[in-house]
């Protein structure tokens, strides 16, 4: 089961992040955010800016650097940007995933897709974030078909607040019944973390993993690594 934990931001965070075992990393590029990940200036309007790590890599000419060894993948957020502005943090960056959290229509994906892969970052994968308030939210699943590799489920609803009932009729499943499609899906919610013991009896075929985003924060981007070390665990325990 895939876990991914969002808005990282602090560079020890990262590093114990790393140590945990998850598969994927998530970084804010979106600006209203409070754990944006800032660029440095270029200080010319027709050079793009640049990441510390970019910035890194060009001054030491350092051939020997191998961003794909033994590293977890990278996911950079986005919410209706340019897409000069995603291409140049996917470069600098080295953004393996790029995720759409707003109303990016399909199009948009399949732009994406194009002028990444293979140029900018060779097999970029995508996923789309679907905010989940009510069953009918899952219908706008469908125009993603074929452009997004993973779609992410953040639920809303009510019914999200769910408890542990040890069988598959939780109304978490019932819920996620309704999707219907082809792409695997990760969930998330607001606040607290989804139960451990739920996400073990969630039943089905096409659920991938979970997103973790404020829910072990500290503050804006600071993470309380106990907590989340104990609640990864918890979960490699039974999937």
């Amino acid at each position: 089961m895939i876990i991914k934990i969002s808005g990282m931001h602090h560079a020890d965070d990262i590093k114990e992040a790393s140590l945990l075992g998850v598969d994927l990393l998530g970084f804010d590029f979106i600006p209203q955010s409070k754990r944006y990940v800032r660029m440095i200036s270029s200080q010319a309007g027709i050079i793009p800016d640049f990441s510390e790590e970019r910035l890194r890599t060009l001054s030491k000419h350092n051939n020997n650097l191998q961003p794909h060894s033994r590293r977890i993948s990278r996911v950079g957020a986005f919410a209706d940007d340019m897409p000069q502005n995603i291409v140049t943090r996917v470069y600098n960056y080295d953004l393996n995933y790029v995720q759409l959290n707003g109303d990016e229509p399909a199009v948009t994906l399949e732009n994406l897709r194009r002028t990444i892969d293979p140029d900018i970052q060779k097999s970029i994968r995508l996923i789309k974030k679907i905010n989940i308030s009510s069953i009918a939210d899952l219908a706008k699943t469908t125009e993603y078909e074929g452009n997004a590799d993973l779609l992410l489920f953040h639920i809303t609803a009510e019914e999200a607040e769910y408890q542990a009932t040890g069988d598959k009729n939780s109304p978490l499943n019932q819920l996620l019944s309704v999707y219907s499609g082809i792409t695997p899906f990760l969930i998330s919610k607001p606040n607290a973390p989804f139960d451990t013991l739920l996400i073990k009896d969630i039943a089905h075929p096409l659920f991938a993993g979970i997103d973790l985003d404020t829910q072990f924060e500290l503050e804006n981007g600071r993470k309380d690594m106990v907590a989340l070390k104990s609640y990864v665990e918890a979960i490699r325990a039974f999937r």
